[in-house]
């Protein structure tokens, strides 16, 4: 059984192309093999929706995670604009830096990190960016 919200983008897909029902299942048959959506599985779910794609319907983007970047005190703006910077740099979001905090340090956000935390957190980023070829090695 597929997710819900995979369920509900197929049912969207459908009322967008304006498919008669049966239209609709009859593509669910040829794609997957299935008459009713709720048959489906993660196997052949991506069928269904690339033939709906492949017939014109164009999924909405997904919403980035994420939360606003955090507003640290003159002593850690430097740290932070690094930190910042790095994970632009490698398309991430203020999430991923508050997931390393929690897995570091056990600390729920980057803003409540102190200084040494910090620091340590700035460097393993580094690590990170050097590991995916993403930092330079003379600086």
């Amino acid at each position: 059984m597929i997710s819900r919200g995979k369920l509900a983008q197929i049912h969207v897909a459908k009322s967008q192309l304006g498919l008669s029902d049966e239209d609709y299942r009859a593509i669910l048959a040829r794609t997957a093999g299935v008459s009713s959506a709720k048959q489906l599985t993660n196997r052949n779910v991506g069928a269904v929706l690339h033939e709906f794609q492949r017939l014109g319907w164009q999924p909405r983007p997904a919403k980035k995670a994420g939360r606003k970047a955090p507003r640290p005190p003159r002593g850690r703006a430097r740290v932070m604009a690094k930190i910042e910077a790095m994970l632009a740099h490698a398309e991430r979001s203020w999430a991923y830096a508050d997931g390393m905090a929690r897995h570091m340090f056990h600390v729920e956000r980057v803003d409540w990190l102190d200084d040494g935390q910090l620091q340590k957190l700035m460097q393993a980023m580094i690590i990170d960016a050097k590991r995916q070829g993403r930092y330079p090695d003379d600086v």
